[in-house]
């Protein structure tokens, strides 16, 4: 798949560039296009009294149109001039994913569009909801940071396989509920599923606390006052009924704290609470607050163990900075410190996140495994030794040494070679005829092959994917379901051409057609259908056909006693016309 890229996409390493796809912006139809303009203007009418302020100065620096559905390629244009960048994705990506696209500073926008049935509300992502709710804000440059330093935070964030799985629940949701004719029970089975893994994840992992400050602020947050808050939150500006609801009294307002992200969403209904930040700077404070506890930054034996649990490809930074990349298996601990790691598979070996010439998954293809913490009787740290303290305590080339670490964890070999970090400080030891026991359990054992001992006291950090990107392939998504393009019937076919009509006569591009003969058309074989006739009644309007806009008017209200759950989005868009006027 081809797209057009750009200095700031052109960065993106190949990993994140598998989920991007065409825009396609041709197989838009007059009537996405219709659900586009009903919604954009409703929303700036509305959200210019309730949005932070931030969101009608970054339609404009962003160039989304209130009339035309955006193009990704116009939209990088304008983006790159304040740092950014978007690509098209289908639907919901892994949440790692998503997140490290932000870090890179692109945003990622779900292409597809709402149906018109689901124009006010709809759980899968779609261009409404990625293109007018996320990119006006990040014109803001407080919040672009906060954007870019929670994707470089949150794609560390260490997983589990429960969250995964809610992922793929959640994505088969949003699809099988944007397709058109999916039924209601197999509808009601996949919030059902949702439910119950809900209900059932366990601990919370990194990821699962993480996405939930993600929700409460990027997608569902509120600024200013709890008395009188505005939105910024990308899913309250694209969903013109919750944008409405949530500034009642119904939905109780919280001041933004670090407990956001141990208050767990529902993404199916209505949020019945929402977090209110005083000012975007907070967001970044609480980010650092909730960054200080993961594993990232506080490492040691529960940050191992946590790798171990999530089952994914993930990194412990020992304290000489050795990386190591790996599926991490198992941990032996002494008095509540690591002192013996292994991985399974390919592993590698990094520094500063660069891989170590000499270790990558090629030369470690089956696991590695090493002692770490002290030497048992010894104060002084292998890493802290000198060339000296190294010489005295016998750790130098051609030296057949046994090193008995606290835990019980015994190394016997001779030693070929060590390796130094930048500082000098010695991060790997090199044995061959090499033998290292648990106790009575033999750890690893050959004369043939060489053995590479990791020098570390301590586990400084562990997080989520490689230190280095290029040392494993991560070109390995797959995704389990893509969105649905249903086949048009004739009828939808014929529907569309009459959007498409109405549209070439508002934009001038053919006049030639009777709107008269068109509504006439519509209300015979479409009866229930009622944008394109408040879009005909726009234009009786605007042409001072007032008999004409009073017979679309009355058709409406028999639409509107026929489907009353339509009634508040026809009066809504006749009320927005007639106020234009008047303006």
């Amino acid at each position: 798949m081809s797209y057009e890229s750009n200095s700031i996409l052109d960065k993106l390493p190949q990993h994140l560039k598998q989920f991007i796809k065409p825009q396609d912006y041709d197989e838009y139809t007059a009537i996405d296009q219709a659900v586009w303009r009903y919604v954009m203007r409703k929303n700036v009418d509305y959200l210019s009294k309730v949005a932070h302020k931030s969101y009608l100065e970054g339609l404009q620096k962003t160039g989304i149109s209130i009339d035309n559905i955006p193009n990704m390629y116009g939209m990088n244009r304008i983006l790159k001039e304040i740092g950014w960048a978007a690509v098209a994705v289908d639907g919901f990506i892994p949440p790692a994913a998503f997140m490290e696209f932000q870090a890179y500073n692109v945003l990622v926008i779900a292409s597809d569009i709402r149906q018109l049935e689901h124009i006010e509300y709809t759980p899968a992502p779609d261009i409404i909801h990625e293109g007018a709710g996320h990119a006006p804000i990040i014109a803001n440059p407080e919040y672009a940071e906060y954007l870019r330093r929670f994707g470089e935070i949150g794609c560390k964030a260490i997983s589990s396989g429960k969250d995964y799985e809610l992922y793929e629940a959640v994505r088969h949701l949003s699809i099988i509920k944007e397709a058109a004719g999916t039924p209601e029970a197999e509808i009601k089975a996949a919030e059902k599923h949702i439910e119950d893994l809900q209900n059932n994840m366990g601990e919370p992992s990194e990821m699962a606390l993480i996405r939930n400050l993600h929700w409460w602020t990027v997608e569902y947050g509120l600024i200013g006052t709890i008395e009188q808050p505005k939105i910024y939150g990308a899913g309250l500006l694209s969903s013109i009924g919750e944008s409405a609801w949530c500034m009642t009294d119904q939905v109780k307002k919280v001041p933004y704290s670090i407990e956001a992200a141990n208050t767990s969403f529902d993404i199916t209904k209505p949020q019945p609470q929402l977090f209110v930040t005083p000012n975007f700077a907070f967001l970044s404070e609480v980010l650092e607050e909730f960054a200080n506890t993961m594993a990232l930054r506080t490492g040691g034996l529960s940050g191992i163990q946590k790798l171990i649990h999530s089952k994914e490809l993930g990194t412990i930074e020992l304290s000489t900075g050795l990386q190591v990349s790996g599926n991490f298996e198992s941990v032996i601990a002494h008095k509540g410190k690591p002192v013996f790691f292994q991985t399974q598979g390919p592993t590698a070996l990094s520094f500063r996140e660069k891989e170590l010439v000499g270790h990558s998954i090629k030369h470690h293809h089956d696991g590695f495994g090493s002692p770490m913490g002290n030497l048992k009787g010894i104060n002084l740290a292998i890493e802290d030794m000198s060339p000296k303290d190294l010489k005295a305590y016998n750790i130098f080339e051609e030296q057949t040494i046994t090193l008995e670490f606290e835990g019980d964890i015994k190394i016997t070999g001779e030693i070929i070679t060590g390796t130094r970090n930048l500082k000098g400080e010695i991060i790997l030891i090199t044995f061959r005829n090499c033998e290292v026991m648990h106790k009575e359990t033999v750890l690893f054992s050959s004369k043939e092959r060489l053995y590479n001992m990791a020098v570390g006291e301590h586990i400084v950090s562990a997080f989520n994917g490689p230190a280095d990107l290029n040392s494993f392939d991560l070109m390995n998504h797959e995704i389990s379901s893509s969105t649905i393009k249903t086949t048009k019937t004739n009828e939808q076919k014929k529907l569309e051409n009459y959007y498409r009509q109405v549209r070439e006569f508002r934009e001038g591009i053919n006049t030639t057609i009777s709107r008269h003969k068109v509504f006439k058309e519509v209300t015979n074989e479409f009866p229930t259908d009622w944008l394109l006739s408040v879009e005909l009644y726009e234009l009786a309007k605007n042409n001072g056909d007032s008999d004409f806009a009073t017979e679309i008017a009355n058709h409406l209200e028999i639409v509107k006693q026929n489907n009353p759950k339509l009634g508040h989005l026809i009066d809504d868009g006749l009320q927005l016309i007639d106020q234009a006027l008047v303006s």
